[in-house]
């Protein structure tokens, strides 16, 4: 059993002797020689980060820039995309806390999501933290030197997450830009083929099993070998879905690094609003999403990703899509639905995506690949 108390104990200590340390009134580095992400956020967060690097390297392009990744992403980064430097991290982890400090010693540092982790910015030293304002409860932001209010308009999270460094938006995503990563072999599927990722983190993004045979009968037809992905517990998604076991089932079986490679030689991504969506455009592989309870505006491709083979089939304004908080804080025009299944008994928002919707999507994304 693990447990974050030995974790938040030697980061509070930490905090204690920085301020200590740096009693003075801290300023902020016009030309930062190391800067510092901290955060421990889940797959599709983590690559919603990309924004940030672009600038970051182009603003400082000698900086030294170091990104905490959860143990399970790191192998993603393992080809240090932007020239950054991953480092794995578990706040459960005592290890990886330790890991950390011996590279204490930041100029700046950026807190994307949860406050929490300006504390351990702090920790490891770094003399100006940026982080979004809003955070609840106070005490979470005690360290943050610099606070980015949330735009009035509707914008990607990506993009938001860019713009905590000042200065225009990043040059758009290129492919160019994050080398593969290494995997481990497993064998491909005949080509071309088409992946559909069945899997998410709460059942009221589901799809419904019938809608994903048709959907996969219809891609057979048009001559592409079909085949389902998931995550190690989504295995019985895929068993629902295909009673009979007629396509190929990765569902489970590959690491985050091997599906990558899997997406990088497929000719189209179908998935729900869910990490692998995000994985999609990083690969850039042409990605159709379903967007039910989240928001196609809060994770669309915005300026960042505005050339990538993206496209979301989604109810726009869904009466129930009607919240509007966002790591704690409330973004008025962000609508969206985080309801869990005891609050919500059916997910009526991903019942109004027909089939008919996803094959529109499939067809007109497909034929803009082949122009572009």
């Amino acid at each position: 059993m693990t447990t974050r108390a030995p974790s938040r104990i030697l980061v509070a200590w930490l905090v204690l002797w920085q301020t200590l340390k740096f009693f003075r009134r801290r300023l902020q580095d016009p030309d930062p020689k190391r800067v510092l992400i901290a955060h421990h956020l889940y797959l599709g967060d983590t690559l919603t980060i990309t924004p940030l690097l672009a600038k970051l390297r182009e603003k400082y392009p000698s900086a030294e820039i170091v990104m905490t990744v959860p143990k399970a992403i790191a192998p993603l980064y393992g080809k240090r995309p932007y020239g950054i430097t991953p480092v794995p991290y578990d706040p459960s982890d005592f290890g990886t806390l330790l890991s950390l400090v011996k590279m204490s010693g930041f100029d700046l540092a950026f807190v994307p999501g949860d406050n929490r982790f300006s504390w351990l910015a702090r920790a490891l030293g770094a003399k100006w933290i940026v982080a979004f304002a809003g955070d609840r409860p106070p005490y979470k932001s005690w360290p943050v030197d610099q606070f980015v209010s949330f735009p009035d308009k509707p914008q990607t999270w990506a993009d938001m997450i860019a713009a905590l460094l000042s200065g225009g938006p990043p040059r758009p995503y290129h492919r160019s830009s994050w080398p593969d990563p290494d995997c481990e072999p497993f064998d491909y599927p005949a080509s071309p083929y088409c992946v559909l990722h069945v899997g998410a983190s709460t059942p009221l993004k589901y799809w419904f099993a019938e809608r994903w045979r048709i959907l996969a009968e219809h891609l057979t037809q048009a001559g592409f070998t079909v085949v389902w992905s998931g995550g190690r517990k989504e295995q019985h998604l895929v068993s629902e879905i295909d009673r009979d076991s007629k396509y190929s089932n990765y569902a489970g079986a590959l690491s985050l690094d091997q599906l990558w490679h899997l997406l990088n030689k497929a000719s189209l991504l179908v998935t729900l609003d869910t990490g692998v969506a995000h994985l999609g455009r990083i690969v850039d592989i042409p990605t159709v999403v379903l967007f039910g309870p989240g928001s196609a505006v809060l994770s669309g491709a915005g300026e960042f990703w505005r050339d990538s083979r993206f496209l979301p089939v989604t109810i726009p304004d869904f009466p129930c899509r009607d919240q509007d908080l966002l790591f704690k804080r409330r973004i008025p025009w962000m609508k969206r639905c985080v309801r869990n299944i005891h609050e919500c008994h059916n997910n009526l928002c991903m019942a109004a995506i027909s089939v008919d919707m996803v094959k529109g999507a499939i067809d007109q994304l497909l034929i803009r690949s082949i122009r572009t």
